[in-house]
């Protein structure tokens, strides 16, 4: 299992940095379609999406959305934090077996809030950049040593 460790207000200046890597997969897209009711063709129907100027499905913007997520609750500052706000803007699309990642990097501190700005950037593996914005986090305020929650498998089939 991983140890998810975080860090306390004190622990965090200006500058700190963490990344978190996933590769998409189209179980991603189906599962990600499933939970969000976002059943976009373009997302799911190769035949509509090569209509596209896409040409093919690309992933959902928020997938990406959902790794700074999960950089912030497993990396920066990791376990406890309170997700705050999020501003994102979509630079370039992302194709199934392109792998994400995410780099966030500590802008601005708010002590007496507790709160951490966050400036995220979200590159694929060729270095295009996907995504760009900040976040606003409460970081914890006690240090705490984890472990990671186990998730079960889960098999897409068709309906």
């Amino acid at each position: 299992m991983n140890l998810l460790e975080n860090y306390t207000l004190a622990e965090l200046s200006p500058g700190v940095t963490a990344t978190y890597s996933k590769t998409l997969t189209y179980d991603d897209v189906v599962l990600f379609a499933r939970c969000s009711g976002d059943v976009n063709p373009l997302h799911l129907d190769a035949e509509y999406a090569a209509t596209t100027p896409f040409g093919e499905p690309i992933g959902h913007g928020m997938w990406t959305g959902a790794l700074v997520s999960a950089a912030i609750a497993t990396r920066l500052p990791g376990p406890g934090s309170v997700y705050r706000s999020q501003s994102l803007s979509f630079k370039h699309p992302v194709k199934l077996g392109d792998t994400v990642t995410v780099t966030l990097t500590v802008n601005e501190i708010k002590e007496r809030m507790r709160l951490v700005v966050l400036d995220c950037e979200a590159y694929n593996q060729e270095g295009k950049l996907i995504a760009k914005g900040v976040a606003e986090v409460i970081a914890p305020a006690e240090k705490q040593s984890l472990q990671a929650g186990q998730i079960p498998d889960i098999t897409v089939g068709s309906p």
